[in-house]
């Protein structure tokens, strides 16, 4: 739908999306061993692999369900080419699968209202064959796998809801037109998005073996009780299709079940819904203009835990726990004792640990951090090294270097102090390197370590010499957020504003002289990559109009079709000779092919566009 409102193939819609999201992703510093696509052919592939031994399973039949279907288009109609109010909480402007405002399911035929995008008419019910993968079937299996799994206690609560309303079959086919993978033997049904998309996941580790010339392992990670584990990383509004389908096409065509899914809830901004009209949609360039990525990744840390409960990004706590705890509690724990090191010791640390107790109660966490971490108990895990910090400017406050310096006696004192407050700076940088990676590999080269390795805690840098102490993130200042809300800010009124500029006077509008032209014949100009020459009737009289559309029509495909012209256009002489008006037509800004504005059934060659 996106892609038809563009005027692009599809294909192109998913590159560009791919490649910006690639972009953002490493601008957070988030990497892949694979960044695949679910429209590729290895995922064709698998999909048709996994139909066919659901077939072979007696999981797949057909059945005739009534549909939309477009009088005007004379087409039926996918659920995303349908909007109305939903019929669960009555949002409006829905799609015909499912709400975003409720999260609820359904048929597109239960909307309420309903509209096709592709002509704006109501649609009727009409009845259509369709393929079935039976749900049902699997009740059973399903809730054993349920009961049995590791997944969190709110959603398998959630989950047997859905066990109580029922499982239903599961239509696993759309008809054309649709964007995907058409389903064999048939000539004009695709596979639904929702069947094809998990799948996705086997179509990508097959092209990372492949790649790296393993893929003869590939049954090895994806077939029933292998020796792999996988997990799925994914948001509450598709729990559904991960929960249930998802594992019932796995066990219906022989192949291993997730070991868990783990689930999150949204984003929300200061309290609110993120939102165009109400300014905060804020996209991840909005946000890289103005603040650091690694604050985010921080500050999400200290919010995250395995709940699905949505979690806010709230820009005054956001500025305070960067600057008091990333920033005033653990950074500066590096800033206060490395002067020190670097101005009176020329670099060198003790060759000994002063305070081993410390050093112990940092190293004793580390069963606990690592817990956290795999439990995804960020918040907790944050929490504690917060704590640890503390503990280690006490220590450097309870021995007050800055003191030590002005006595010539506690050289050595000052050596082991500030000496130890950069051994635990060390320590507690290893914990947080998973949260901070772009500060931890700054850290990494102060200490003269390529990078850090958390089974190397405890080799501590004794007598080392280090470089000198680089600044590794800036605090937040007010005037940064309000920077950033502004641009938000402009960037929902650029649009208006933009209108505004543009308009023209109702006077000047009707300066122009549109009518129905006829097309009577269109020619090739042989030296031009992009013209043809047309002679066009509009009614009274017939012109030569030179258009601008030879990359997107042949000229015995427009004979006789009927175009918008503007009549009173004066006449221009180029190139090839001299054009007398000029066709509508629509593109993308600086795009090739042209859409010709047409008119419907009916008209006649010289009435007037009103």
């Amino acid at each position: 739908v996106k892609a038809d409102t563009l005027g692009i193939k599809p294909e192109v819609l998913i590159d560009n999306v791919a490649a910006d999201q690639l972009t953002d992703f490493s601008s957070f510093n988030i990497e892949f061993d694979n960044f695949h696509s679910t429209h590729s052919y290895e995922n064709e592939e698998v999909v048709n692999q996994i139909f066919n031994a659901l077939k072979e399973n007696g999981d797949i039949y057909e059945s005739d369900v009534e549909q939309f279907y477009d009088p005007v288009k004379e087409l039926f109609l996918p659920d995303r080419y349908v909007v109305g109010n939903c019929p669960k909480c009555g949002a409006t402007d829905q799609y015909g699968d499912g709400c975003d405002k409720c999260g609820a399911f359904y048929s597109s035929i239960e909307l309420k209202e309903p509209k096709s995008i592709l002509s704006d008419s109501t649609p009727e019910l009409a009845v259509s064959t369709h393929v079935f993968f039976s749900l049902k079937k699997y009740d059973k299996k399903l809730k054993d796998w349920l009961d049995k799994s590791k997944l969190d206690l709110p959603i398998k609560n959630k989950l047997n809801e859905w066990f109580d309303t029922g499982l239903q079959d599961w239509d696993i086919s759309r008809d054309a037109p649709y964007f995907g993978f058409k389903i064999p033997e048939y000539t004009d049904k695709y596979f639904y998005v929702w069947l094809d998309a998990p799948i996705g996941y086997f179509a990508s580790l097959k092209n990372y073996l492949t790649k790296n010339n393993l893929e003869h392992e590939y049954q090895k990670y994806v077939k029933k009780d292998d020796f792999a584990e996988m997990y799925h990383f994914i948001g509450k509004d598709i729990m559904y299709f991960h929960s249930m389908f998802w594992p019932a096409v796995l066990m219906g065509s022989q192949h291993r079940l997730p070991n868990n899914i783990f689930v999150h809830g949204f984003l929300t901004i200061n309290g609110e819904k993120m939102s165009k009209s109400k300014g905060t949609f804020i996209t991840a360039k909005n946000y890289l203009k103005h603040l650091e990525s690694e604050h985010l990744r921080f500050y999400f840390s200290s919010r995250l835990n395995p709940s699905i409960a949505d979690i806010d990004l709230n820009f005054e706590d956001f500025k305070f726990r960067i600057n008091s705890d990333l920033i005033g509690k653990f950074i500066n724990i590096g800033s206060r004792c490395s002067g020190f090191i670097t101005k009176r010791f020329k670099g060198e640390l003790a060759q000994n640990i002063f305070d081993k107790k410390l050093i112990r109660k940092i190293e004793s966490a580390s069963s606990q951090i690592e817990e956290f971490y795999e439990d995804r108990e960020y918040a907790k895990l944050i929490r504690l090294i917060a704590s640890l910090c503390d503990d280690v400017n006490h220590f450097i406050d309870a021995n007050k270097p800055w003191l030590l310096a002005k006595e010539l006696n506690k050289k050595d004192k000052l050596h082991q102090v500030a000496s130890l407050g950069l051994f635990a700076f060390r320590m507690l940088t290893i914990y947080l390197t998973p949260i901070i990676p772009d500060i931890s590999a700054k850290i990494a080269t102060f200490f003269k370590e390529e990078s850090f390795v958390w089974k190397k805690i405890n080799s501590h840098p004794l007598g080392r010499k280090v470089n000198n102490f680089s600044v590794l993130s800036t605090r937040i200042e007010e005037q940064n957020i309000q920077n950033l809300f502004e641009e938000v800010q402009s960037m929902k009124n650029s649009s208006s504003e933009n209108f505004e500029k543009e308009t023209v006077s109702i006077e000047d509008f009707l300066k122009i002289k549109l009518k129905v032209g006829k097309i009577l014949e269109a020619e090739d100009i042989p030296d031009s990559d992009k013209l043809l020459r047309l002679k066009v009737d509009l009614g009274s009289e017939q012109r030569t109009i030179i258009a601008g559309i030879k990359n997107s029509y042949k000229p015995a495909d427009i004979l006789n079709k009927h175009v918008i012209c503007v009549s009173n256009l004066k006449a221009r002489k180029m190139r090839f000779g001299t054009s007398e008006g000029m066709l509508l037509g629509a593109s993308e800004d600086n795009g090739d092919e042209v859409f010709l504005m047409s008119a419907d059934d009916g008209v006649k060659p010289g009435m007037i566009v009103k």
